[in-house]
């Protein structure tokens, strides 16, 4: 075996060959796993020159990668993969005039929108990734997406490819006329050579009748079936009057097998028109809807995309879609979402009448639903969310990316599909539809059981099928998502056996070492071959206390996760997932990175003592906790769960560590020292706080939260007239005392009382027991488990919809939603269910009590600003619009939401010595550098008790609860 570590001294990248690298690089979106050599992170080309120099010397399969999001195998592979995603994200060169862009493969496609939209200017490609997608990955797949019948594929919009040939030889090309062609063929530049190899190739006796013939139909404008010789084909070389040769089209869609780019120039467009809506078709039948796509593309929308029934119903119960169902009327089968754009409004409406007008004359649609405005992304996130969304499927059997790729001429649409759906009978499947209706590719993907023998067979059998019926409507096996590892089998099938012998003669003259990602698209291994699952693999039930809501126990719902890799978005990109991804840019601190560690560990493939694992305490160790993959993940993979549920089993194997106890015994320490308060704030923040830290491993520039002289509840003892309401009575709630306000806190309980009785609310406090949130954070589980379940019987009896249970601290009250249901006996389930359905933040009672009686608007001071960050938990499972519209509601009042993820404190993470580093450069992602342009008489609203101690720590500002805003 080839000895890497050599090349490490060769580059000013690094060099990966461990086991947790490994295993991270062995999978991406697709249904396949096979463990790489090692990854490799160069820093820029020519380290890439330097890498496929080394490669070539030894023989060693090369695998480009950037964000890993393919569903089609292309990035999985025994040989070194090459990650560009993490250095070379850089924008080369950009002339606005001449309307196009230089980037290095990293370059996130939505992060160079964001760049070219101040220019009046964008890159028209747009696929449901493209908030982590990259260029160079882009350029691999040919990828296109809903805007692809206005904008095309990235082929229409590739200029020119700079990059390196299998031995490390520099590659430039771009359009050539057939002058210049001549010229580069007569200098014997490496570019010549090829290009020269390429016309002999097509210039043999009847093969141009031969690609005409073999080929998918011309007006099947997404195709990525094999290597684009057909368009090769038009250029003026063979053409008269064609356009000019141009090789970096042939590179899109080649999937890596044929260059390593390094650089690309694409050609931009101007902005979509200024004017436009959503028209949101609604049919009672998918037939229906198929037909109505033919009818809906004679008007030229600007997007035409199909969500089905099986989709809609997959967001039903999805905490972050079910808001985007709001445009929906009844049970629609299936609906087109078409973009209508205009110069002008009334353009618009003219247009869409036109179209409801049209549909309606042939009996297609019954409802026309038009959504506008910040509405519009709501209905694409919807439709973004299908991938995600289908894993959430219960059981082993799950919607397979196999076939879901197939594109058709749109007019013989429906009748494939009618064909398609009755091979999918046959098989005793339903196919689920969603997609690019408008381009004549819709995506299909059966329920298979990939862990058994006969979902293998049936996974053989079906893309088999599909091929066959690809081939009857010469369509393409690929739309956008590319060959890869699962369509290049069945190539030759499609396209015959000579074209397929063309396509291996290419991949001869550019690498004739098959050092370039082997194995996709042509010499492709059996489409069943390292599958992410074994065959015969079984699902471990195992016992964790907390439980999981979609099946048997852990890995069901490790499982659920695809890869897609929706965690890899960067801030620019908001929402809250993945915070430490955020900060580092690496794939081991992905949600992805720990779904497939636990996914590893917990088949068998890693160890036997799987929750000892040193590589999964190493993707752990940075997870926050924050929760924001439990909601912004389409599939909803709820990693804090999972983290607490290994955390609890290597206690229970190993024991705990003496940080992890006191942090996870913070109320009960608490507790012991309020006696002897300042006493016991000298020892954490006084002259001992040096040695307490250094005990605790706390890092040396955090100060740690001071114990109060009195709690809340020894207040309320002492005044119980304070919860008295005051005028007219509103209301009544029970307050969750939680152990952060009650020990640390205690102005912020008195100022919600305050506040809360002043507006005519009288207030209950009763003797319950701890949030838990402490016990959960370090994976104390038994302890977690008591507290809820006293608490579940303590308020069950009590809380209900005219005496509500209200939290201050998000992520003690929140925990009564989220984990109190699967903590407690399956006995206490039902009542932990029925305090969950009553149990609210400040902030959502307070804008619902507003709602009802705007009279108590006429209580607050009038021309207040402010700024608002929401806790991890609160934009998880609450959200954060009733803030948002509570700080709004008053005439005089302007609050507005900092677009930040976690502040980085997330609970003791950030207190931790090995954690400090990287919770301050979570914090000065968003939220430290919005604070600093905030002017000082604007107010600062953090719920979090972690939030506001971040924020004093970080930008020396002081930020109030809501209810010490409000107060």
């Amino acid at each position: 075996m080839i000895d890497l570590r050599p090349l490490q001294d060769k580059i000013k990248g690094t060099l990966h060959l461990d086991k947790m690298h490994r295993t991270l690089y062995a999978t991406d979106a697709s249904i396949y796993r096979e463990i790489p050599l090692g990854v490799v992170f160069p820093i820029d080309a020519e380290d890439v020159r330097v890498i496929l120099e080394f490669a070539s010397a030894n023989d060693i399969p090369l695998i480009p990668r950037t964000a890993g999001t393919s569903l089609a195998g292309q990035c999985v592979g025994s040989g070194l993969v090459v990650d560009v995603s993490r250095h070379m994200t850089e924008i080369l060169d950009f002339d606005p005039d001449g309307q196009w862009i230089e980037v290095q493969p990293g370059v996130i496609r939505d992060d160079l929108n964001r760049f070219l939209a101040p220019h009046g200017l964008f890159f028209g490609p747009n696929t449901s990734t493209a908030n982590r997608c990259m260029l160079g990955g882009m350029l691999g797949n040919n990828s296109s997406g809903s805007t692809s019948i206005r904008y095309g594929t990235t082929r229409d919009r590739i200029l020119e490819v700079k990059g390196f040939l299998a031995d490390g030889t520099p590659f430039h090309v771009g359009p050539w006329s057939r002058t210049e062609l001549e010229r580069n063929i007569q200098e014997q530049s490496p570019e010549g050579r090829i290009a020269y190899e390429l016309r002999t190739l097509l210039s043999r006796p009847g093969m141009a009748e031969l690609i005409r013939e073999k080929y998918p139909d011309p007006a099947i404008h997404r195709r990525n079936t094999g290597y684009a010789l057909d368009i090769l084909m038009r250029s003026e070389i063979f053409t008269p009057g064609g356009p000019p040769f141009n090789l970096s089209q042939l590179l899109a869609g080649s999937e890596g097998t044929l260059a390593f780019t390094t650089s690309l120039k694409v050609a931009l467009d101007p902005l979509p028109p200024p004017f436009g809506h959503l028209v949101c078709i609604h049919f009672h039948s998918l037939k229906e809807s198929l037909e109505a796509t033919v009818e809906v593309m004679q008007f030229e929308p600007y997007a035409c995309e199909l969500i089905d029934k099986v989709i809609l119903d997959c967001t039903r119960n999805n905490r972050e879609h079910q808001k985007n169902r709001f445009f929906l009327e009844g049970d629609p089968q299936a609906i087109l979402v078409v973009e209508v754009r205009g110069e002008s409004a009334a353009d618009v409406v003219r247009q869409t009448e036109e179209l409801e007008s049209k549909l309606r004359s042939l009996t297609l649609g019954y409802a026309f639903p038009v959504v506008g405005g910040e509405d519009m992304n709501k209905v694409w996130d919807l439709r973004k969310a299908g991938l995600g969304l289908l894993s959430n499927v219960p059981g082993d059997a799950k919607p397979v990316a196999c076939i879901e790729d197939t594109a058709v001429n749109v007019e013989r649409l429906p009748e494939y599909i009618m064909e398609f759906d009755a091979m999918m009978n046959e098989f005793g499947q339903k196919a689920v539809y969603y997609a690019h209706a408008g381009a004549g590719e819709l995506h299909l993907r059966p329920l298979i059981d990939l862990k058994t023998s006969e979902g293998r067979e049936q996974l053989r059998k079906i893309c088999e099928s599909t091929a066959q019926l690809v081939k009857k409507y010469r369509g393409s096996l690929s739309g956008e998502h590319g060959d890869g590892r699962v369509r290049a089998p069945f190539i030759p099938m499609v396209m015959g056996e000579e074209i397929y012998a063309l396509f291996q003669e290419v991949k001869d003259i550019f690498d004739p070492g098959h050092i370039l990602n082997p194995g996709k698209i042509v010499d492709a291994p059996p489409v069943d071959s390292h599958l992410r699952y074994r065959e015969g693999q079984e699902t471990p039930d195992l016992n964790t206390l907390l439980r999981f809501p979609d099946g048997p126990g852990l890995m069901r719902a490790v499982e659920k996760c695809n890869g897609s890799g929706d965690c890899r978005k960067p801030v620019s990109a908001g929402g809250t997932m993945c915070p430490s991804y955020m900060a580092t840019r690496e794939e081991k601190d992905t949600t992805r990175a720990r779904a497939n560690m636990l996914r590893e560990v917990l088949s068998g493939n890693q160890t036997t003592d799987p929750f000892s694992d040193p590589e999964l305490e190493e993707v752990l160790d940075l997870c926050l906790s924050c929760k924001g993959c439990s909601a912004e993940c389409p599939s909803n993979v709820d990693m804090a769960a999972m983290k607490a549920v290994v955390q609890h089993k290597r206690h229970l194997a190993k024991g705990s560590s003496f940080r992890d106890a006191i942090f996870a015994r913070f109320p009960d320490l608490n507790s012991l020292a309020s006696p002897f308060a300042a006493i016991a704030n000298l020892g954490l923040n006084g002259p001992f706080a040096g040695l307490t830290k250094r005990l605790l491993g706390v890092a040396t520039q955090r100060s740690i939260p001071p114990i109060a002289g009195h709690t809340l509840r020894h207040w309320i003892r002492k005044h119980p007239e304070k919860l008295q309401h005051q005028g007219k009575l509103r209301g009544r709630i029970y307050l969750f005392v939680d152990e952060f306000t009650n020990f640390n806190e205690p102005e912020v309980g008195k100022a919600a009382i305050r506040l809360l009785t002043h507006l005519g609310i009288e207030v209950m406090v009763e003797d319950h027991a701890y949030s838990g949130r402490t016990y959960l954070s370090k994976g104390y589980l038994e302890k977690a488990k008591k507290c809820a379940e006293e608490n579940v019987r303590v308020l069950s009896a009590k809380v209900n919809k005219e005496a509500p249970l209200i939290g201050l601290e998000p992520s003690a009250i929140l925990g009564f939603r989220d984990e109190f249901p699967r903590l407690v006996d399956p006995d206490l389930e039902m009542q932990a269910q029925d305090v969950a359905r009553w149990t609210f933040t400040l902030e959502e009672f307070l804008d619902d009590l507003w709602e009802r009686d705007p009279s108590i608007g006429d209580l607050f001071k009038d021309n207040v600003q402010f700024v608002i960050h929401g806790h991890c938990h609160q934009k998880a499972l609450s959200g954060m619009t009733f803030s948002r519209r509570l700080f709004n509601r008053k005439k005089g009042w302007e609050a507005r939401l900092i677009p930040s993820g976690c502040c980085g404190m997330a609970g003791s993470f950030g207190m931790e010595r090995e954690h400090y580093e990287v919770s301050q450069k979570i914090g000065e992602l968003v939220l430290f550098p919005t604070l600093r342009e905030t002017s000082g008489n604007t107010i600062v609203i953090a719920s979090g008790t972690s939030c506001r101690h971040q924020i004093k720590e970080g930008v020396q500002r002081s930020a109030l609860h809501p209810a010490q805003a409000l107060r």
